[in-house]
């Protein structure tokens, strides 16, 4: 069984729990260093990036995280999480996170306000039928390294990546009813626990 964590410091965490429930993992709400022990993988939820920034470092996990990540922990980032696995963040916070996890170029809040917001149906690789995304204050990923693989895009901006162990999406897929692009993620983790 995978062993799931989702951070648990603000956005919808709870939402990304109960997808990974439903597919049979054992999941974990990190909010402490010592919640990162023994996770196959990890997601980090949307939610307001400089926000989510601050909380990791007033709750002790930004370091701790990033050598997760660093020592090769799988990990999957939705909106605000996108940006803070992004090699570069346009429109940050000089003190802003980045744990440069896979080699994107976003640039926060791109699709607009909180009344931009907007959902739309997304063709993505290795799914036999559409996904319905729901995009809230959304980063758009400006540029991509070499190595970055895109498992979706919209208006033809990608706005779902892959890149090794590591899974990001500008969009919300805890939101919707729909369980397989977490279930892609899951598919990702065993890819790696099985050639360790």
């Amino acid at each position: 069984m995978v062993r799931a964590g989702v951070l648990a410091l603000r956005g919808a965490f709870a939402a990304h729990a109960e997808k990974f429930v439903a597919l049979g993992a054992d999941v974990v709400e990190v909010r402490r260093p010592e919640h990162l022990t023994d996770l196959d993988g990890l997601v980090l939820p949307g939610g307001e990036s400089t926000t989510m920034s601050n909380l990791l470092v007033s709750s002790g996990l930004a370091h701790p995280l990033a050598e997760a990540i660093a020592s090769g922990l799988a990990v999957f980032g939705t909106c605000a999480g996108m940006i803070l696995l992004s090699t570069n963040i346009l429109d940050g916070r000089d003190d802003q996170i980045s744990f440069s996890a896979i080699d994107a170029t976003v640039r926060r809040n791109a699709y607009g306000r909180q009344v931009d917001s907007f959902e739309c149906d997304l063709s993505v690789t290795s799914l036999d039928s559409p996904f319905h995304a729901i995009f809230i204050r959304a980063p758009a990923i400006e540029e991509l390294g070499s190595g970055v693989e895109v498992l979706a895009s919209w208006n033809d901006a990608p706005v779902l990546i892959r890149s090794g162990r590591i899974m990001a999406a500008s969009f919300h897929p805890e939101l919707t009813a729909d369980t397989r692009i977490h279930r892609l993620f899951l598919d990702l983790v065993e890819s790696q626990l099985a050639v360790r």
